[in-house]
């Protein structure tokens, strides 16, 4: 008893003087009910002026205001004004933390130690983002520790097909260099697979800015080869060389002069990132930027790949897009992906990197999304 006092008395003081130091602010408010269950909302508040607005449906990033070099604040992610929105069948994932399985499983099944998996082909014949209700579509819970903002979910043996229990974690934090990290951690009672992603959709121009913007947009990953796909965008299994090709960003490109070279009408593909299946250490994922507002982001993770995804599959320009927040409409090509993760439908490919975590094991993603301005400059006339 002596013991559990002390270790409460040691968490209350190390959270206080966490308080004391903290980053970020982190305030809460109701965002609706979502099957009898509160939504909320939490609002992550830096000192340079940068905010980023979480909901625990779906571990959900809604929001990411950061100013440009003239100091405008514009808020450069897809997402909705209210719970409705995400909610309908049109949303593509916005900003939600994906799970328990990201991106596809081929035919939906899979052997784990001899035994064949069958789990939910939400796109028939196959899988997509862990099934017909992800983990996008549930409702986290939440608490605020110091200046990071911790989401636990237990996904039940079962869920979707999937083998055994899993207690997830996504922690986020925003800290005063601009840098929005998020540490994914899961547990399991059976063996089963694990691949977990941040789905947020950027525009570095302001999230209703669309392809006009994007365009301008520049891009480097650091991304030597890629996983070639069928027309199903399931992997194959060859891992090819981005080498002469339009697949290779290793140099900045402009996003509009390479785009719509790519088969498929955009980039979909996971790429494999340099060193990534050796080395688990965080390494660079991609620098952008949108020279007008001089706004840039850089990635890290310490997983091996990234789907690199131009929103391809938003609605063309001449029909109507997507509803989204303050009453603007989303459209094809309107914003990119990076979404760090294990390649895709690596459960049926023995030379992709391991997705199987066991009991006893823990499955760690780290992820770091760093916002930040080039200086402006004063034209010289």
């Amino acid at each position: 008893m002596l013991l559990k006092i002390f270790l409460t008395l040691f968490e209350v003081l190390g959270l206080l003087r966490m308080a004391q130091t903290q980053a970020s602010e982190i305030t809460m408010k109701s965002w609706g009910t979502v099957d009898g269950k509160e939504v909320k909302m939490f609002t992550l508040k830096n000192q340079n002026h940068q905010e980023v607005d979480i909901l625990n449906y779906g571990a959900t990033i809604r929001a990411v205001r950061t100013p440009d070099k003239k100091g405008k604040v514009a808020d450069v992610v897809l997402g909705f004004d209210n719970i409705e929105g995400y909610l309908k069948a049109d949303n593509p994932y916005f900003g939600a933390t994906v799970g328990r399985v990201a991106n596809r499983i081929g035919k939906g099944r899979f052997l784990l130690d001899g035994v064949e998996i069958n789990v939910s082909k939400n796109i028939p014949p196959n899988t997509l983002h862990g099934g017909f209700k992800g983990w996008n579509s549930k409702i986290w819970e939440s608490t605020i520790r110091g200046d990071e903002l911790v989401m636990t979910l237990l996904s039940e043996d079962g869920d979707e097909g999937f083998p055994g229990a899993v207690i997830a974690t996504t922690v986020f934090k925003l800290d005063n260099n601009g840098t929005l990290s998020i540490v994914m951690k899961a547990c399991v009672t059976k063996a089963t697979p694990i691949n977990l992603t941040n789905h947020s959709y950027f525009n570095l121009a302001g999230h209703a800015t669309n392809a006009s913007e994007l365009y301008k947009h520049s891009i480097m990953l650091n991304a030597d080869r890629w996983t070639v796909t069928d027309a199903d965008s399931i992997p194959t299994g060859e891992i090819r060389t981005v080498a002469n090709s339009i697949m290779d960003l290793q140099t900045r490109k402009i996003l509009g002069d390479v785009i719509n070279k790519v088969p498929g009408g955009g980039y979909d593909y996971n790429f494999c990132l340099v060193n990534g299946e050796k080395n688990r250490d965080s390494k660079l994922v991609a620098k952008v930027d949108h020279p007008a507002s001089g706004r840039t982001l850089e990635v890290h993770t310490n997983q091996p790949g990234v789907q690199f995804y131009t929103a391809n599959f938003l609605p063309e320009a001449n029909a109507s897009g997507i509803s989204g927040k303050e009453g603007k409409s989303y459209f094809k090509h309107g914003a990119f992906c990076l979404e760090t993760q294990n390649y895709p439908d690596a459960v049926n490919h023995a030379n992709f990197p391991n997705s199987i975590v066991r009991p006893g094991d823990l499955y760690y993603h780290t992820v770091e999304y760093k916002f930040g301005v080039q200086p402006f400059v004063e034209p010289l006339y």
